[in-house]
């Protein structure tokens, strides 16, 4: 017995895995970015966050990592895989158990050709004890590749939770650069509000007086009624702002606390990296190759159910009638023995699950070539949108200077009455839709910023990853144990 188990390992050891071993694809990676930023640093690799110096941003971001329920349920969908994986490893080791039974039983006396002898027991006593194990013998690497499979599932499902923090990150800062943009247009219009309520009051002075024209209190009142009604627009939109912001908090909705003003928040600045450099940065990358490994592996596990399966199986016991006497030697049974099965017509059941397997395995290249794709464009998109919005921003910058010199000098010459009040009314609004435009530029540069550090990836999502405090979490440095 002894020496047909060692053949059986040698067997093993000899044998080899069916299937394709995986290799990466040929992804083609573009030589640089459209847009070539001289001032790019180094810096994918911190918590990004904190250049925006707002520490009211950098709790919130905190926050979020610890209560987040779409971070919670990532790791628990972790948890899952490594609960497949540890049982589709398990069977590459022998399956041992136990067994025991005691029972008590009468036989009917008139079902013998002769007569039950009176000195047999009758009822009588059955104890039996026996150790049993199993072992399928995985030489042609079925389990292995299953195991393969499984590993890779729970790294793809690591990588799942890691794009689950990183998109975590930038939506809890474009968020809240769209509340910090919300109230500033909200303090806008109502400073604008104001201007007009201050006017109005006057002029319905002058009208009264018989200075001025109901024309131009009509008109005062259009601009201010238009104010109010953005004053009303805006104070929905940050309302409605703060409930998303909470949820993304894993809170209920509610109101946000505020740190700096939009305008006080300082521009991060532009990391640097290769478009190579993405393939080993972005989780979403190496999460769609993990799938594409668990894939290729699933080809070998169908085209190993072509070969015949071999296992090891083996009873150990003892049985008696006769409690005080089981453990005995002459109470002793045991049998082993080698089954084997093998397929010889399935109607092309087997054949089917290798084309399903192979299917999906080409599926899934595509998938990872186009993820890569996406990733190059992304980041493209992104450095464009952050150089031609600056330079929009600079822009509106120096056309608010201009308006407000307008608005000025609009007032100076309706006060020594060398314009009517319609000269001021068109400076005042025009100026009023430039500041609301540029704090909208603002916010889109801002967010700009934002989706970058997003697109690119890097080593920030660990710096994330460790504020996110879960305990218990298992990572897969190495394997489980079984």
């Amino acid at each position: 017995m002894k020496k047909s188990i060692v053949l059986l390992v040698a067997v093993v050891l000899a044998g080899c895995m069916v299937g394709p071993n995986y290799q990466r694809p040929s992804v083609e990676v573009p030589q640089g970015w459209r847009t070539q930023e001289k001032e790019a640093k180094d810096v994918a690799n911190t918590a990004w966050w904190g250049q925006f110096n707002d520490p009211v941003l950098n709790g919130l971001i905190q926050t979020a990592l610890q209560e987040n329920k779409d971070v919670k349920i990532a790791a628990a969908r972790i948890e899952q895989f490594v609960g497949q994986y540890v049982t589709t490893r398990a069977a590459l080791f022998p399956q041992i158990g136990a067994a025991g039974s005691g029972s008590k039983q009468r036989i009917t006396e008139d079902s013998f050709p002769t007569p039950l002898p009176s000195s047999a027991k009758n009822p009588n006593d059955v104890w039996e004890v026996f150790l049993n194990g199993n072992w399928e013998i995985d030489i042609w690497g079925k389990i292995r590749r299953a195991t393969e499979a499984a590993r890779a599932q729970i790294l793809s499902s690591e990588e799942g939770r890691r794009t689950v923090i990183l998109s975590l990150v930038a939506a809890v800062a474009s968020t809240y650069i769209d509340l910090r943009d919300a109230d500033m247009e909200w303090e806008i219009s109502k400073q604008t509000a104001d201007v007009y309520r201050e006017s109005l009051r006057i002029f319905d002075l002058r009208l009264k007086e018989g200075f001025s024209s109901a024309i131009e209190v009509n008109m005062i009142m259009s601009e201010y009624e238009q104010a109010l009604s953005r004053i009303s627009f805006y104070q929905r939109s940050i309302a409605q702002i703060e409930n998303g912001l909470s949820v993304l908090l894993g809170h209920n909705p509610g109101p946000i606390a505020r740190g700096r003003a939009l305008n006080g928040l300082t521009m991060p600045m532009i990391p640097s990296g290769l478009p190579s450099d993405l393939l080993a940065q972005r989780p979403d990358i190496r999460a769609a190759e993990q799938d594409l490994i668990a894939a290729n592996a699933q080809i070998g596990v169908a085209k190993a159910l072509y070969y015949p399966s071999i296992s090891l199986t083996g009873v150990f016991g003892w049985a008696s009638t006769d409690l005080s006497s089981l453990i005995k030697g002459s109470n002793q049974t045991w049998n082993w023995g080698v089954p084997v099965t093998a397929p010889i017509f399935t109607a092309g059941a087997i054949r089917g699950q290798v084309k399903v397997a192979e299917a999906r395995q080409r599926e899934l290249v595509l998938r990872y070539q186009q993820v890569i794709q996406t990733a190059f464009r992304e980041v493209d998109d992104s450095l464009v949108d952050q150089r031609e919005t600056t330079d929009q921003l600079v822009a509106l910058g120096r056309q608010v200077g201009a308006l407000k010199e307008y608005a000025r000098l609009a007032q100076v010459r309706f006060d020594n009455g060398y314009t009517s009040y319609l000269e001021v009314l068109d400076a005042n609004r025009t100026l009023f839709n430039a500041e609301l435009s540029e704090s909208q530029t603002r916010a889109v540069l801002l967010r700009a910023y934002v989706n970058l550090y997003k697109a690119m990836g890097g080593g920030w999502v660990d710096v994330a990853d460790k504020m996110v405090g879960q305990a218990g979490r298992e990572k897969l440095a190495g394997q489980p144990g079984n």
